[in-house]
Order: C-alpha cells, then structure tokens, then sequence
C-alpha cells in the first residue's frame, strides 16, 4: 500500500461510525442518482471499487435482492460497517483491497462501479487498466465523482490539496473520458450532473471493448 493510500485508509477508518450520518444527503443523492445511471442487471456480477460503508450495495440489492457484488475498499472499518449492515446477504462479499491492485482473476465481472473515490486515487491510470483486467470482454465499467467543470468543485480541489494529504485531483469531464479512452475504454454514454447547488459530479458509462452492448 502506497503512503497517499495509507493516509486515505487512516482518515476513513477515524471516519466510519459517523460516516453515514454525517454525509447521508449527499450519498442518498449522489448514490440514488447512480443506481439508476448504471442501469445493472439483476444476472449481473459486480464488483464495487471503494465501497466505503456498503450504501451502493443496499441500494442495488433493494430491487435485487439476489444480486452478487464484491465490494473493495482500502479501510477495514469502512469495511466493518458494510459488513455489517449486509450480513444477511450471502451473495455480498467484502474484502480490503487497492484500485490499482485488484485480487482477482481476469474477466471475472460483468460489471465495475465506482462512486465519489476517483479522486483518491494515486494512479488513475493503474486502477482503470485493473478494473478493464476483470471485467468480462462485454463488460462495463460506470464510474461518478467530483468534476472540475464546475466552479465549486474547482475550489474544493484547489483547496484540498492544499489541506487534505488524502486527496488526489478532481478531473475534468474531457481529462476522465481521456484517461479511460488510454486505457482501452470505449466511452458509452457520460452526463454532468449537479447535486443542490454546491456538488457538481460527472457520470461517465464505458465498455471494456468495442462492443455496443448493454448489460
């Protein structure tokens, strides 16, 4: 685990008793908006990279409640949490794990999500040519975070990286879909997305082939 990751572990771990009290309007919304962006289904595997507490797991498994998803996060008390409030799923699986090293064998997903993280990340471009690795040929992979487009959001990056050693950058819309047009994706479909008047987040939906097909 690199130093930035183990800084981004030891933040969330203090973190994750009130992570989903203190943040539960933006990831109701945030997440909402997602579950119905990503468009999975019910026969899908997925694999959720930083997962954090397992809200996106709830979610999904709402509408399905047979659905198989793997969650990964890098701490294990964010795990904890997820752990716990989906025990009685034996179909949700949860293990401590990097984006840019994923412990799992190649093409092992129909579908990767990632929600509110990219910006943590150290190496983008490392976690995506990972996820593209265990994804199914006709697989997809829908990521949502922060994008710099937005004034705000702008603001945050600049200031967080100024006072914040766990955070990365924000992307904008043009330099995320470039990062994954250089690591093999082809772009499916991609929105801004602006959450009450200060969040403005970018989805983006990729296809880890030249494939036009949805799952």
């Amino acid at each position: 685990m690199s130093s930035i990751e183990s800084t981004v572990t030891d933040q969330y771990d203090q973190l994750a008793n009130v992570y989903d009290r203190r943040w539960k309007r933006y990831v109701t919304n945030t997440l909402n908006f997602f579950k119905g962006w990503a468009e999975i289904a019910a026969t899908a595997a997925v694999l959720d990279i930083a997962c954090g507490t397992g809200e996106l797991e709830r979610l999904l498994l709402q509408d399905n409640p047979t659905q198989i998803i793997t969650g990964i996060d890098i701490s294990e008390q964010m795990l904890g949490q997820a752990k716990k409030k989906l025990e009685r799923y034996p179909n949700i699986a949860f293990e401590k794990a990097s984006a840019s090293d994923l412990p799992f064998p190649d093409q092992g997903f129909d579908v990767v999500v990632s929600a509110n993280a990219f910006h943590y990340f150290p190496d983008p471009q490392a976690a995506l040519a990972e996820m593209k690795r265990v994804l199914k040929p006709d697989g997809k992979l829908v990521i949502l975070d922060w994008c710099r487009d937005f004034c705000f959001c702008r603001l945050c990056d600049w200031g967080l990286q100024k006072l914040d050693p766990a955070h990365q950058q924000c992307y904008t819309e043009a330099e995320l879909h470039s990062l994954l047009e250089n690591a093999g994706f082809r772009l499916s479909r991609a929105q801004r997305v602006r959450f009450d008047v200060i969040w403005g987040l970018m989805a983006v939906t990729a296809l880890s082939d030249s494939s036009v097909q949805k799952l």
